[in-house]
């Protein structure tokens, strides 16, 4: 049997399991159950990797209806209550176009020719470059990938040792994972959807950058920290300043679609950084300017197959994960498992209250593996258990997102680490995951206090 078939058993096994048991004596409707034994299966599917997590989630959306758990309003809401998923289609559409165009490729060989001189200086820079791109490249993958292909051509050009390579390869993808919380469209896939569970605030790109900038740039000093120290070089590394300008050189002048790509840039992030002024969403903006970039004279930078760069699988699977939260709180799943999970009275102390989430939020992401579908039972749940303290929402759903979004121990914890696995891609290994990933645990409970500490000194609390 292998591990598919395996995971498929073992989800439909937990399904049965959950609907014979005489869970209605403590509190939970029948229609609650049956939604705790889908979504429990559908998690099960995700972590065993049974199919495509698109497939999975869309079996997990159709299996809601047609079982009448709740109807397509409920299930499907993440596509009319907010902008989110919009804004994820124009963000991959922006990513694909500044890739694409060749103006990232452009400013990171920039970059590393000024900057870069030795290993350190290699580490320092991609994280730099990844919170430069975070601004441009409103997705981690793409911004990933393009960083890596830089770094390709510096491992080659200044003969680093595999060995050497890999902890390079590594680092792209793990910068990844704490800068990519800075900025909202740092992560447009998952960040707003965190943003969304604040029904007492609308969260825009400032706001965002208000509550989670500081301790996210905190986490990121942490992660660059332990990457220098556990991955130390084999030798020396001295880079080729003039192959590097080679490859700057065959990009040629800015090309039209570089300028145009340049200009509805600036125009993006203006918008982004002024959304308070102006009242847009900032998912709108993202949808709009991405559909402007497709018009003649003006764009003409996107065309009929730029739809290519939207994945359906990854909608459909947040779809899902959203639906876990949104159905969960319709059928009384997610009081259920606060009043389940949690102890009665929560503590009055914030400093304990955020240490004894984020414990939560972690162990049970080590279960469950998906940040999205942890968020999804997490949250709602946590939000239900403190809500007679006053605590704002938006604050328990980002100490919950802080957690689980930094936190991994094997690639498959966080899909910034698994996308990069592989010799094909950043060439690193689950021993390199787990190396970084088990002090990476430490940083997490640093990280939800240093929020806590920070929005103190704003207000938020």
């Amino acid at each position: 049997m292998n591990k598919k078939t395996g995971g498929l058993i073992a989800g439909i096994a937990v399904a049965v399991i959950i609907m014979l048991l005489p869970l209605s004596g403590s509190g939970l409707e029948p229609a609650g159950q049956k939604c705790l034994a889908l979504s429990l299966m559908t998690v099960v599917f995700w972590a065993t990797g049974v199919a495509q997590s698109g497939f999975v989630g869309g079996l997990y959306l159709i299996l809601l209806i047609v079982w009448g758990v709740a109807g397509p309003d409920a299930v499907f809401k993440a596509w009319y209550g907010s902008s989110t998923m919009w804004m994820i289609i124009g963000a991959y559409m922006i990513a694909g176009a500044v890739k694409d165009s060749g103006l990232g490729e452009r400013i990171a060989y920039a970059f590393i020719k000024k900057f870069v001189r030795s290993y350190n200086g290699i580490i320092v820079s991609i994280f730099i470059l990844t919170f430069i791109m975070s601004v441009m490249i409103p997705h981690p993958w793409p911004r990933a990938f393009l960083i890596m292909s830089v770094m390709a051509v510096v491992i080659k050009s200044a003969n680093i040792p595999k060995v050497d390579a890999v902890k390079i390869g590594f680092t792209v993808f793990a910068s990844s994972v704490p800068v990519s919380l800075i900025f909202l469209t740092g992560d447009s896939t998952i960040n707003p959807l965190a943003a969304s569970y604040a029904a007492d605030i609308n969260v825009g790109w400032i706001s965002w950058f208000k509550y989670m900038g500081v301790p996210a740039i905190v986490a990121s000093i942490i992660t660059l920290g332990l990457i220098l120290v556990l991955f130390k070089p084999s030798q020396p590394v001295t880079i080729n300043l003039e192959e590097i300008e080679e490859k700057q050189k065959a990009l040629g002048s800015l090309t039209t679609i570089e300028k145009r790509t340049a200009i509805w840039l600036v125009i993006a992030v203006v918008l982004w950084l002024t959304d308070s002024v102006h009242g847009i969403n900032v998912g709108w903006v993202t949808l709009g300017v991405a559909m402007c970039m497709s018009l003649p004279l003006v764009g003409e930078v996107l065309t009929p197959k730029s739809w290519g760069q939207v994945p359906v699988h990854v909608l459909v699977f947040l779809t899902s994960a959203m639906a876990i939260g949104t159905v969960g709180g319709q059928t009384g799943m997610n009081a259920w498992i606060a009043d389940t999970i949690l102890p009665s009275k929560m503590p009055e102390n914030m400093f304990v209250l955020a240490i004894m989430i984020a414990a939560v939020a972690v162990v049970v992401h080590m279960f469950m593996g998906s940040v999205i579908a942890v968020m999804g039972v997490v949250i709602p749940s946590v939000l239900v258990a403190v809500e007679p303290l006053g605590v704002p929402a938006i604050a328990v759903a980002l100490i919950v997102y802080a957690a689980i979004a930094s936190h991994y121990i094997l690639p498959f914890h966080h899909l910034n680490m698994l996308v990069g696995q592989g010799e094909e891609n950043g060439m690193y290994t689950q021993k390199e995951t787990i190396r970084l990933g088990v002090p990476l645990t430490v940083v997490v409970f640093i990280l939800v206090i240093v929020e806590v500490i920070w929005w103190n000194i704003i207000g938020l609390l």
